[in-house]
């Protein structure tokens, strides 16, 4: 997941908007031998890591966060970004604890980076095309690396950390073993990937979203398009040797080996923005199943918008179709896990459970089976779980079964506002802390 950081090419300090800041890391586990663990996926280790980071979320952070530190457990980023992908916590949770200890003026640099991930969100909702185009884009460069012995064998070497760029070599490494890359790191990851080893960028959009823990198809593919300079035209980032020197106190310096004179990519215009969508309301006095997606392990205010209790729950898991290509055990792992802690920490209140499961078949059939009339699930914005849910739709729409999709409000509030770039939206967030 792409975020953003504070210093890039040309000196365009603070006006670039790329991975997640907000990643997570393992104090006593880099990757750098054997693969480490997957953390836990659960919403109480994502209360813990957010308490043990409140203190630093203020001048700490704004200045210290763009350091690559790995040998150190990634000190300086708050370890949240799995989980707020997930929505294991919320966006408006952690900007309310951050506040409660810091001020908005001292906090400003980590409440942007949070709301990053909401302005990608928004601006995709409202330009799903570009998802679609990627994914074909995506199945053109696999087919045509097939066909062509060349270009197979090195996107083989760039995904085994076999170039010769030992940094970057280093961060797959990191990556494939852990999870997790700090935000500095992705984009110069991509910037060499795309500039230096002149591979297909959409390649390596997928390498991350299957080994990422956080991969988001709003945050990683957007922000792989502004690397590349398709996103925000006549802006793209070049990888220099001198700013990789600096933000990884000297642990790597490639000098020659980066290109720093190519130009960005071309590519079509933006498809025209639709409106951002507002969700949709229970209808009462139905028989309702809630049905959870991993793009939102929070369901409470689902419940606020119930008159009447639900019967059951289940949860669709579409890890497997974030990539054509299998997906890493680490990110499997993690999802399913994160999955079933939701399932079981709402239980009580959320009626009969049903399996976990990827097909939407299955809960056609849960639904059948419990006399369900009405199934509602938080909203999941473009991606492989919404097109899971366009299909379930489908599906029930025979049996006269409704699916219905209940925004957030944060959400709703928001994405309206991601029309064009992040500085324009980022004026809203005093609205949105406001609305909190």
């Amino acid at each position: 997941m792409l975020a953003k950081t504070s210093v890039a090419p040309g000196g365009l300090q603070g006006q670039v908007g790329a991975f997640l800041d907000t990643g997570v890391h393992t104090a006593r586990c880099t990757g750098m031998i054997d693969p480490c663990p997957s953390p836990a996926a659960t919403r109480t280790e994502a209360l813990n890591r957010l308490h043990r980071f409140v203190p630093a979320a203020g001048r700490e952070y704004a200045s210290r966060r763009n350091y690559d530190l790995p040998d150190r457990g990634h000190p300086h980023v708050s370890q949240l970004s799995p989980y707020l992908r997930h929505r294991l916590i919320t966006e408006p949770e952690v900007i309310q604890a951050v506040l409660g200890r810091h001020s908005a003026t001292a906090a400003e640099k980590f409440i942007q980076e949070v709301v990053w991930r909401t302005y990608w969100k928004g601006w995709l909702e409202m330009r799903p095309g570009v998802w679609g185009a990627y994914r074909q884009g995506l199945d053109r460069v696999l087919a045509r690396a097939e066909k062509d012995a060349d270009l197979g064998a090195a996107l083989a070497r760039a995904e085994a950390g076999q170039t010769d760029i030992d940094a970057f070599n280093a961060w797959v490494r990191e990556l494939v073993s852990t999870g997790y890359l700090h935000n500095h790191a992705r984009m110069w990851v991509a910037s060499i990937w795309i500039f230096t080893l002149r591979l297909p960028w959409e390649a390596g959009a997928d390498f991350f979203m299957r080994h990422l823990l956080d991969g988001d198809p709003a945050s990683n593919t957007l922000s792989w398009r502004w690397v590349a300079g398709l996103q925000t035209r006549g802006k793209h980032y070049i990888a220099r040797s001198s700013n990789i020197s600096k933000y990884t106190e000297g642990r790597h310096n490639p000098e020659w080996r980066l290109e720093t004179g190519a130009a960005a990519l071309e590519g079509p215009d933006h498809p025209v923005a639709r409106p951002a969508p507002l969700g949709q309301l229970p209808q009462p006095g139905l028989r309702t199943g809630v049905l959870l997606t991993e793009e939102d392990l929070s369901p409470g205010f689902i419940l606020d918008a119930l008159q009447d209790q639900p019967v059951a729950h289940a949860g669709l898991i579409s890890v497997d179709s974030r990539s054509p290509r299998p997906m890493s055990p680490l990110v499997a792992t993690f999802t399913r896990a994160a999955m079933e802690d939701a399932l079981a920490r709402w239980a009580s209140k959320l009626g009969r459970p049903a399996p976990l499961t990827p097909h939407v078949a299955d809960i056609v059939d849960w639904a059948r089976a419990g006399g369900v009339e009405q199934i509602v699930a938080p909203f999941a914005p473009v991606g492989p779980a919404a097109s899971a849910l366009a299909a379930l739709q489908r599906a029930l729409k025979d049996d006269g079964i409704v699916l219905v999709q209940v925004m957030r409000d944060w959400d709703r509030a928001a994405w309206p506002h991601a029309t064009a770039g992040f500085f324009k939206f980022k004026a809203q967030i005093p609205n949105l802390i406001r609305g909190l």
